[in-house]
């Protein structure tokens, strides 16, 4: 198990990214890029063109063994048993509770082994509840966390810019899939994910061969607008996409069906007897969402121009708070400022008249919409 230093770490790619002018930030522990250039550019770029990411401060945790499968299965919401080799699936791991501990993406790269990719800020959490988790079951959990770079490139450009540094067959590679093969002479992990809403890939790949890579990519997406993006602009991009961020729209007080996400939860599973930690707490709140859930997730989009932050209040229009901002941001795309809020549950309906958000004292007025706010054109 790594052992985590009180200053933040740095990611392979630190020196390219200092030599790119990268204005850089204290993230979960990891000194990371926040930006290059322009915020609204990088955004800009991801939705027209393309854009490249690090995202090596995230936790990869990998699980090997005969009982990996039914371990997982135990440990998350989602049935991960069953999934196909070389896929992945988006679910989360909840405490006894129900509360989301963190929302996670595994991928299944062969029959015995698993990879489970933590969000950063609980990497330490998933691999001790993971581990604690798995005690009985025929498997081995081990912390990879320092075994991978992790590169992103994500927008319309992402595919073409990839053939041309690749034989592998990206064309069959679905959403939520992930093949071995070569980048740029470099081995890599392909996956077909990402958190932006656009079309892209994450490449898992060796920190040693982390700057190469970045080098080849940058090269090869010159022409076609590819740029450096940092986590500021992927804030905005998953926020319009509607994606949940952790510790905002998903916490421990939260369950997934709370944050409307219900569909990961697999109540279904035919390992272990149908057992999973936090199954009763989530029977409970899956009954509740279908009778009476007392708030929804709901999309906000400014009248106005100004913008509002997590924690910031919302309100009816006699003035009685309703809910409250869990993720805001000026909308590049949209060009309105756009916020994610849980609100009760008789004022969520899109179109709601009345609503605003509670700006410093000041009431201003939102539309209600449903998430997301943006949906690329497949």
């Amino acid at each position: 198990m790594s052992t985590l230093p009180d200053s933040p770490r740095r990611t392979a790619l630190d020196a390219t990214h200092r030599a790119l002018g990268a204005t850089m930030t204290d993230f979960a522990g990891w000194d990371m890029p926040l930006r290059y250039s322009s915020e609204r550019d990088e955004h800009n770029a991801v939705r027209t063109h393309a854009g490249l990411f690090d995202l090596s401060h995230m936790g990869e945790i990998t699980l090997t063994g005969p009982q990996a499968g039914d371990a997982l299965d135990f440990a998350l919401v989602g049935n991960l048993a069953g999934l196909k080799v070389g896929r992945a699936r988006y679910t989360m791991i909840c405490n006894a509770e129900g509360g989301i501990l963190d929302d996670l993406i595994v991928y299944r790269l062969a029959a015995e082994t698993y990879m489970v990719v933590a969000n950063a800020s609980n990497a330490e959490v998933v691999l001790s509840a993971l581990t604690e988790r798995a005690a009985g079951f025929d498997t081995a959990v081990r912390d990879d966390r320092d075994q991978y770079a992790l590169l992103a490139v994500q927008g319309p450009e992402s595919p073409g810019i990839l053939k041309s540094l690749t034989d592998a067959d990206l064309d069959g590679l679905k959403y939520y899939a992930g093949l071995p093969g070569t980048v740029a002479g470099v081995d890599a992990l392909i996956a077909r994910t990402g958190y932006t809403g656009e079309d892209g890939f994450e490449l898992f790949v060796a920190p040693g061969d982390a700057e190469a890579l970045w080098q080849a990519l940058t090269e090869a997406g010159q022409a076609v607008g590819l740029i450096p993006c940092g986590l500021s602009c992927r804030d905005t991009l998953r926020l319009e996409a509607g994606m949940p961020l952790y510790g905002h729209e998903l916490t421990t007080d939260t369950t997934p069906f709370d944050a409307g996400l219900g569909r990961v939860v697999k109540f279904e599973k035919t390992t272990n007897e149908g057992r999973f930690v936090g199954r009763e707490p989530l029977e409970a709140a899956a009954k509740r969402a279908e009778q009476a859930p007392p708030r929804k997730l709901v999309g906000l989009i400014a009248e106005g121009r100004r913008v509002p932050r997590a924690g910031f209040p919302v309100v009816s229009a006699d003035g009685t708070v309703i809910g409250e901002v869990t993720s805001g941001a000026p909308s590049p795309t949209l060009g309105k400022p756009i916020a994610i809020a849980y609100v009760d549950a008789e004022q969520a309906a899109p179109g709601t008249e009345g609503v605003a958000v509670d700006i410093r004292g000041t009431h201003e007025p939102y539309e209600v919409v449903a998430l997301p706010f943006y949906k690329r054109e497949r």
